[in-house]
């Protein structure tokens, strides 16, 4: 029996058709992008200078706040770069390592960033619930540990997603409907019949993700309680 030949290449680019490149999208979208991009860039930039700079500023809310400001401006310098760059010069591909760094650093700044919120929600949980061991529990190596293990929980998750996505073969279609390279985009186009080494990562994002929001929202009613609790100003006068 003859063997089957197949005429399959390896893909080394991919096309990003999130936005067309022509006519008045290809005007208005590299505007619009300029214009959230530099409000964002101006906006965090601010955000950390006034931070850093004031001393009044250096308490641990302010501290989460100058690190997701950080991480908020890599995240979206990770994408809005690239797509005004292909809309301006008419050329939506990118490299396969290209893509394979933006994905890296999409997911590593999207990870510690839900991380940090979650932090920051300590921050208010043990300001209003625990007011008398506030300094204690949100001590400035704490703070410093925290950041540390959000970059680091990202770090590990990214190299996750990264690792199980590119894993796969992509030797057919190299179109990827959006304007970045996005995971579930790539999983659809990947010519791999066997996708088991990107579910790992998504279970185990989700578990964690599950296992935060859950903490968030016990968090957060206990700190509705701790200020129900709180007597009001006509409460305390009668009292008086």
């Amino acid at each position: 029996m003859a063997p089957v030949v197949t005429n399959l290449t390896a893909v080394t680019e991919f096309i990003l058709l999130g936005f067309p490149t022509h006519g008045t999208m290809g005007f208005l979208h590299p505007l619009l992008f300029s214009l959230v991009y530099l409000c964002a860039l101006l906006g965090n930039g601010l955000i950390v200078i006034i931070t850093t700079l004031d001393r009044h500023l250096h308490t641990p809310m302010y501290f989460f706040l100058r690190s997701l400001s950080f991480t908020d401006h890599c995240l979206i310098s990770t994408t809005f770069p690239k797509s005004i760059a292909s809309s301006l010069t008419h050329s939506s591909s990118i490299s396969f390592p290209g893509c394979v760094v933006q994905v890296f650093m999409m997911v590593i700044s999207a990870t510690t960033e839900f991380y940090l919120l979650k932090a920051m929600n300590l921050d208010r949980y043990a300001a209003i619930c625990h007011p008398l061991h506030y300094d204690i529990i949100m001590s400035r190596d704490r703070c410093v540990q925290m950041t540390a293990v959000s970059w680091l929980g990202g770090v590990i998750l990214a190299v996750m997603h990264t690792a199980g996505t590119f894993s796969l073969s992509y030797c057919g279609s190299n179109v990827v409907h959006q304007f970045f390279c996005d995971i579930p985009q790539l999983l659809a186009i990947s010519c791999s019949g066997n996708s088991v080494s990107e579910i790992v990562p998504i279970l185990t994002s989700v578990t964690l993700d599950m296992c935060c929001f859950t903490f968030i929202i016990i968090s957060y009613v206990h700190i509705f309680s701790a200020v129900r609790k709180i007597p009001s100003t006509e409460e305390k006068e009668k009292l008086q």
